[in-house]
């Protein structure tokens, strides 16, 4: 018996409940330290070597993001759905939008194009049962479809929300570099159908392609960055960002463990949404 009124229980109880929800949370990524992958996930070395060598086709695909200069039309996303058949509701590659206030006064607006960091150390491939999962031409990371079978582990393992199961094949789809357009010699249709020139993508091996002219001229600048460099996966996408535009900004709107893009991001409240996290 105890002396509690019924709001204090009330209090009390919305406490339990909180303090559940973040336990739920610290038990899915394995771990309460933010800065760690999940490993738990990941199967014996043997089952995902062969699957992280990518072809020795001397390519090395990767992408650039000038953060500065995206202003949010959703070209990319829009070509992209059109490109792979992605249905409402579910995306591939997804802007991040985020307001805030500058040191330097006023507030600024942040639209960060996301999608696969095509890592070389892939979380998703380690963590994938089936064999789905695996490196393909230039390195990039591609899906089996003739073996995925939505088992959804590669979404638990990767760090930066990137894939999403398909609500009817109920298998993993994540961007692919549309290596079956670079094939034939074409950007993939986000990189060629963006009007402010944000997207750059291309072979890293080749010091004149325009991603890598790019990466150069950011890493000069000393406005180049990764995303979530601390994960240790290695991602080949990099992020032109300066004073008025930092990572640690929106760095925590982006997806994480277990998580996928969602069409809440676009949600009027979620604009100005001051969210903080570790990591």
């Amino acid at each position: 018996m105890t002396d509690d009124t019924p709001q204090e229980r009330r209090v009390d109880r919305r406490k339990f409940l909180a303090g559940g929800a973040i336990a739920a949370g610290a038990a899915a990524t394995g771990s309460q330290d933010p800065h760690a992958l999940r490993s738990d996930l990941f199967l014996p070395e043997e089952q995902w070597r062969d699957r992280m060598q990518a072809p020795d086709d001397g390519k090395k695909y990767g992408w650039v993001v000038d953060v500065r200069r995206c202003f949010g039309c959703h070209g990319c996303e829009v070509a992209c759905k059109a490109e792979n058949d992605v249905p409402l509701g579910n995306y591939i590659r997804q802007t991040i939008y985020h307001d805030f206030e500058k040191e330097s006064g006023g507030v600024a607006r942040i639209m960060a194009p996301m999608a696969c960091q095509h890592c070389e150390d892939a979380p998703c491939i380690k963590a994938c049962p089936c064999g789905a999962m695996h490196k393909g031409a230039g390195g990039s990371v591609q899906v089996d479809y003739d073996s995925c079978s939505g088992h959804a582990a590669c979404k638990d393992a990767c760090p930066y929300g990137a894939i999403y199961i398909d609500p009817v094949a109920n298998q993993a789809v994540k961007c692919h570099n549309c290596t079956h357009r670079v094939d034939e010699g074409l950007e993939p249709p986000c990189a060629s159908t963006c009007p402010s020139e944000a997207l750059y993508f291309g072979d890293l091996n080749d010091p004149e392609s325009s991603v890598s002219k790019m990466k150069a001229k950011l890493e000069s600048e000393g406005n180049l960055a990764q995303l979530r460099a601390e994960k240790g996966t290695k991602p080949r996408a990099w992020y032109g960002v300066d004073e008025d535009r930092p990572m640690r900004e929106w760095e925590p709107k982006v997806p994480r463990e277990g998580q996928s893009y969602s069409k809440e991001a676009y949600s009027v409240y979620q604009w100005k949404e001051k969210e903080h996290r570790d990591g």
